[in-house]
């Protein structure tokens, strides 16, 4: 029998832009139904390695498959039904309701001048239910608090019906309360649906608590990839922070964490 292909599998990625080189020959294999946070430095490269795999942007050279088939041989609405895009930002200056603006995430299924249909609807429905966002469907997306509008995005990407799901740092921004909702929201997808996970995260803790493996860049470099558990060592935080850190265990799991050492 013939092993599936990864979700994506990415080779020597490099991205230039204005003669400087942000990414350095990155290679990442994520087989599907992995949860992967990318983690590094301010400066690193994380976010634009995100938007390199969703072609937000272009890579310079390098490899990039999904499902197993080159980047390039997707037309993007086909991009768009296996992939699903979470940005940074808001809704704040968008005149729509959150249902309305939902909807848009079903472009891929839709044909041009062609109205949605009930399946469609349903497809929006049920990606609200599973963002804890039903109760929003009918606010005005400008109206949403920062933990709201992030549920919306997700809903909105979830409405794509994608198998890999791209988040740029969900939780920025939120206060500790809803930092810990969108973390357990995305842990109860990941459960639930087996969606493929890559989330740029500054939280080296999140990422160690919520991830099945952790890639880690440093001035556009991949320093590290491996399982939680190996990151969270003394001289490897350090390396990739120049920072020392003190070792706690969580106190309910006994789980690894960090805090910086000059913190108290």
């Amino acid at each position: 029998m013939t092993a599936a292909a990864p979700a994506l599998d990415v080779r020597d990625l490099t991205y230039r832009v204005d003669g400087t080189t942000i990414l350095h020959g990155v290679s990442l294999r994520v087989e599907a139904g992995r949860y992967v946070s990318i983690v590094g430095p301010n400066g690193a490269g994380k976010s634009t390695f995100l938007k390199c795999l969703n072609r937000i942007l272009l890579a310079a050279s390098g490899e990039i498959k999904v499902n197993g088939r080159p980047l390039a041989a997707y037309s993007q609405p086909k991009l768009a039904r296996e992939i699903g895009y979470v940005p940074q930002g808001g809704t704040d200056d968008i005149p729509f309701t959150v249902f309305e603006f939902a909807m848009l995430g079903r472009y891929p299924h839709l044909s041009p001048f062609t109205p949605t249909t009930e399946a469609d609807e349903e497809a929006v429905r049920n990606a609200l239910a599973m963002a804890g966002a039903s109760e929003l469907a009918e606010r005005p997306c400008y109206t949403l608090s920062g933990g709201e509008r992030q549920r919306v995005l997700i809903a909105a990407a979830l409405a794509q019906d994608a198998r890999i799901l791209l988040l740029d740092e969900p939780t920025t921004f939120l206060d500790p309360h809803h930092q810990q909702d969108i973390l357990k929201l995305l842990a109860r997808l990941h459960r639930e649906t087996n969606v493929t996970i890559l989330s740029v995260t500054h939280d080296i803790n999140a990422a160690a608590m919520t991830s099945d493996e952790i890639l880690a860049l440093r001035d556009g470099r991949a320093v590290f990839h491996g399982p939680p558990a190996d990151l969270m060592q003394e001289k490897v935080l350090q390396d990739l922070f120049d920072q020392s850190f003190l070792f706690v265990p969580h106190p309910k799991t006994g789980q690894r964490l960090v805090i910086p050492e000059d913190a108290q």
